[in-house]
């Protein structure tokens, strides 16, 4: 048995007119004629196209091995320039959304578009998390409290009963009043 090996190439390669590279995309443009009687005849044609493609892939390897090598463990690193060809977009470039309604109403108002809130706090006295509204809500702290401070007005006077006030009833009919008060901008919305 005979184990012929293939006829090896040389590494150096030899080209009329300089070919250009793009290594940032790993590229090369040959500009060299092809042979068109090489190209018709269809015994010939693969294996001159396999030649032309090795030697362009080999001048594409040395230019590639000439850059500066990094060698991290087992690996060869090697850092590739900025790509010198633009290549083109598939598809156009998008056009800008055009502005819904609303989006248009709000620029000619001034509205801002709020962050987006949680519906939790953090209760420091309870140290837990409560809802900012609702039931157990943080906007009801001073009605589950069983003892209220009040403001002493008297300044020796004799305080009379009627004038004391209890902040628990002023703070729900505050609420109330918010709450009426959006129902009639509501009402008003929806005639409009």
């Amino acid at each position: 048995m005979s184990t012929e090996e293939p006829e090896r190439k040389p590494v150096t390669v030899n080209k009329e007119i300089p070919v250009n590279y793009d290594l940032g995309l790993l590229s090369v443009n040959d500009p060299q004629p092809l042979d068109h009687i090489k190209l018709s005849d269809s015994k010939q044609r693969e294996d001159y196209i396999k030649d032309i493609t090795r030697d362009n892939v080999q001048l594409l390897i040395n230019q590639i091995l000439s850059l500066p090598l990094q060698k991290k463990e087992n690996i060869t690193l090697v850092t590739l320039p900025d790509p010198i060809f633009k290549l083109p977009r598939e598809k156009s470039i998008p056009k800008p959304r055009e502005l819904t309604r609303w989006e248009k109403f709000a620029a000619k108002k001034g509205i801002q578009k709020k962050g987006k809130e949680g519906k939790l706090v953090y209760d420091e006295e309870s140290k837990e998390w409560v809802n900012k509204w609702g039931y157990k809500g943080n906007n009801k702290k001073i009605d589950n409290q069983w003892a209220v401070e009040v403001e002493d007005k008297s300044d020796n006077k004799k305080v009379d009963d009627s004038e004391l006030l209890d902040p628990r009833k002023l703070h729900r009919d505050e609420r109330k009043k918010l709450i009426k008060k959006n129902l009639l901008q509501q009402k008003r919305n929806r005639e409009q």
